[in-house]
């Protein structure tokens, strides 16, 4: 079982106590994260070959949504219903997805955060009329 960490309170703001190692590995699993890819670079003409670039956008797209889920690249699979190492393979450029793996982490990706917030919207739209 995992113990609930220890929280202090220092300038009304509420801070979590972790171990060192603990710290040290957060750290480290941030920074093998996959680089976001460049886009391609325009030829000598000054056009950019539109595959390349479609591709690159889909990869950039999904690296920078599933950070700011703040999601594991085995969270967002599991949650796609795809393995860990095809969304791996995605993010590093080593493969290309097909339509309906890119759907599927889309979705995932895209899901409105809670219902409730919805609902409650919908409500005070409808009190306010």
């Amino acid at each position: 079982m995992i113990a609930k960490p220890q929280s202090i309170v220092v300038a009304g703001k509420r801070f979590v106590l972790i171990e060192e190692t603990e710290y040290h590995r957060l750290c480290d699993a941030e920074q093998n994260e996959p680089p976001i890819p460049a886009f391609p670079k325009p030829d000598s003409r000054g056009y950019v070959p539109a595959l390349e670039y479609i591709d690159v956008s889909i990869v950039r797209d999904i690296i920078q949504l599933r950070r700011k889920a703040g999601l594991s690249q085995q969270e967002l699979a599991d949650r796609a219903g795809i393995r860990q190492e095809t969304v791996s393979r995605i993010e590093s450029g080593k493969h290309k997805p097909s339509i309906a793996t890119v759907d599927k982490l889309w979705k995932v990706l895209n899901k409105p955060k809670s219902k409730s917030n919805t609902k409650r919207r919908a409500t005070s739209s409808k009190s306010s009329r």
